[in-house]
């Protein structure tokens, strides 16, 4: 690592002692190279909250997101929901809600320092001490939004010093420092810190697939991997790069590692390879797909992908590019997981494409948001990526029941479509499957070219098809059809040698 200042390291995580060549996820520094970086200033106590000197991308891109514009927000629910209340009856009543808290924690900073309470009277309108309908922000050039300083406890030594990865709390005024950046996200965007709260994304998230897979990683490796080294994993003959789609920001951990790297830190080993006992641990590092690795946080509404490979986040053109990334061959050409592909209705050899609900993509069904008031969905913001969601009061929501393509769905009716569905295909693709294996062992040693090109054809669409995830569920037709068109080919090929 370069001792230049320009390539400081940044970021440390409490009990991780992060330390990485930027660029990076939450990275402070904005310096990347010698010949792109403004002069830092020197270590003279620099003030937190001034962070424009050195990081200049990182806070034009935060300028540009949501964290950046807090206040109106707040007036208007102010205005719409608390008419009548006092600033502290919205903090301390009986339907408390700390706006402060989430939406400009550093306002209790300002005006030589105040109370939540307190900033709330100061940063917005009031009529006799009560919020109105006319209730309007003020004062919003102290307003700090969800700045910097918010996220980062910047030590009096920095830039020599790392800033930590904690929250400011304007509750006690003092900074809670944080695990890992999901857990800094849920303190706002889940119940970590308000149990109560009705923003829930980090909850549903940590109750998902993408919040829970470290398990599943060493199954994998258990299963499939058995006397591989991480690097022979990640980059040898048979490639998969569990980390890059797992747990991108896993490489992050341990004071940055590479993605073999973060394998064998993540997975145990013996003798330096897996085993078929290889199992988790260092657990409380694994990020799982953590928020981070899809959202760049300085810029959050804009979907990104972290690449582990490079440390770069890439913004994607919609959901749909970002969830190809992994679930797709936008980002692995090889890979087995092809439900994105499978959804474009192209790929299989000798079937006619064919793609079902072109205008409907990945969010419209497992990322559906209801439009109605105190529902889950909205809630949860689409992170279980579930087509059905339960909720706690009135009936359950399904996708594809609540949007314009099927309004007359219930939960139930949508359910047995899709097992139907999902039985129609396990039932054609075992019958495939036997015959594809019978015509294989019928043609070892075949030297017959349009034998072998119909197996071929047929080996082919039988292993697409599999890949997809969903059990037979997306663009049902394709995927029916490249069964079919497997079993007709093996039925063709037995037909011939018999």
């Amino acid at each position: 690592m370069s001792s230049s200042k320009h390539t400081r390291t940044v970021f440390g995580w409490a009990g991780a002692s992060l330390v990485i060549v930027l660029p990076l996820i939450f990275a402070i520094s904005g310096c990347s190279d010698d010949n792109n970086c403004p002069e830092c200033p020197p270590n003279t106590g620099i003030d937190s909250a001034d962070c424009t000197q050195c990081h200049q991308s990182q806070v034009a891109v935060w300028q540009a997101g949501p964290h950046a514009d807090t206040q109106d927000d707040v007036a208007e629910e102010l205005a719409g929901e608390r008419v009548g209340e006092t600033p502290d009856e919205v903090i301390h009543g009986a339907d408390a809600e700390n706006c402060i808290a989430c939406h400009g924690p550093r306002a209790v900073q300002a005006n030589g320092s105040m109370t939540e309470s307190e900033a709330l009277g100061y940063f917005f309108t009031t009529d006799g001490g009560v919020f109105t309908s006319q209730t309007v922000a003020v004062h919003t050039e102290q307003w700090a939004h969800v700045d910097c300083a918010v996220c980062h406890e910047v030590p009096e030594g920095h830039p020599d010093d790392v800033p930590l990865l904690s929250l400011f709390d304007s509750r006690s005024a003092q900074y809670t420092a944080m695990d890992q950046p999901s857990t800094l996200c849920g303190q706002c965007h889940g119940s970590l810190r308000f149990a109560e709260t009705d923003h829930l994304t980090y909850d549903a998230w940590r109750a998902s697939g993408h919040g829970d897979n470290q398990q599943d990683v060493a199954d994998e490796l258990a299963e499939e991997r058995a006397g591989e080294t991480p690097h022979e994993v990640v980059t040898g003959g048979d490639p998969e790069n569990c980390v890059a789609c797992h747990a991108p920001t896993a490489v992050r951990a341990n004071g940055g590692m590479r993605e073999d790297e973060a394998l064998a830190y993540f997975f145990t080993t013996s003798g330096g390879t897996f085993t078929d006992g290889t199992s988790p641990q260092n657990t409380g590092e694994w990020p799982d797909v953590s928020c981070v690795a899809c959202h760049d946080p300085h810029q959050p509404d804009v979907p990104s992908y972290f690449n582990s490979s490079t440390l770069q986040y890439e913004p994607m053109t919609d959901v749909d590019e970002l969830c190809g990334q992994c679930h797709g061959s936008l980002r692995f050409a090889g890979t087995d997981h092809r439900s994105y592909d499978i959804r474009t209705g192209e790929g299989g050899m000798g079937v006619t494409p064919s793609q079902f609900m072109p205008s409907v993509g990945c969010a419209d069904c497992h990322m559906y948001v209801a439009d109605v008031e105190d529902s889950r969905s909205l809630m949860i913001h689409g992170h279980s990526w579930d087509v059905f969601v339960q909720e706690d009061a009135g009936p359950d929501i399904v996708s594809c029941g609540q949007s314009s393509c099927h309004p007359s769905f219930s939960p139930a009716a949508a359910e047995a479509i899709i097992d139907g569905y999902q039985t129609d295909f396990a039932t054609l693709d075992a019958t495939a499957t036997a015959n594809v294996e019978a015509a294989t062992e019928a043609l070892s040693g075949s030297i017959d070219p349009d034998l072998l090109a119909k197996l071929e054809q047929a080996q082919h669409n039988l292993e697409y098809a599999e890949m997809d995830e969903s059990g037979g569920f997306h663009n049902h037709a394709y995927l029916m059809a490249l069964l079919n068109d497997a079993n007709d080919r093996a039925l063709e090929i037995l037909a011939a040698v018999n």
